[in-house]
């Protein structure tokens, strides 16, 4: 066999290390993106109440966008990226069914219903969205078993 067979195989390995950490770097950017604005636009919020404020439920959003990009980054296991795709996804989620729902006041939670776009909102769900993306991929590409899947822990 020649060395060409031997080193083949690295490659596509490498590929995939680079996308990994390529995706690690849109998913804390989308996730810290995220906690920035909910923690920019909660004092706005104040006072739509219920039990709670909307402004507060944004202070929770933004410490749980600020905590799964540090554990994309640092943590780089699956439950970390799996609570960082909760938290993305969730957040999308809920604003989704805000813009185009009126669902009301529920329990504790304020009636959240805002019918408009604007430009914070729009940057919202672009990096709730690339968060998305990027750990429905981490996720899908997660290493398994073997030597290789300890090294490529690191990407």
């Amino acid at each position: 066999m020649s060395s060409s067979q031997f080193t083949a195989p690295a490659r596509p390995r490498r590929t995939l290390r680079l996308l990994r950490a390529a995706a690690r770097l849109l998913a804390a950017a989308g996730l810290a993106v995220d906690a920035y604005l909910h923690a920019r636009l909660a004092d706005r919020y104040d006072t739509v109440s219920a039990v709670v404020s909307q402004g507060d439920l944004f202070r929770v959003e933004a410490g749980l966008a600020a905590l799964a990009a540090l554990l994309v980054l640092v943590w780089r296991r699956v439950p970390g990226d799996v609570f960082a795709w909760l938290v993305a996804a969730g957040g999308l989620a809920l604003l989704l069914v805000y813009r185009y729902v009126d669902v009301g006041t529920l329990g504790p939670v304020p009636d959240m219903y805002e019918p408009v776009w604007f430009g914070e909102k729009r940057l919202t769900v672009v990096a709730q969205a690339v968060a998305v993306l990027a750990t429905i991929f981490l996720l899908c590409t997660y290493p398994r078993g073997g030597a290789h899947a300890r090294r490529d822990r690191l990407g």
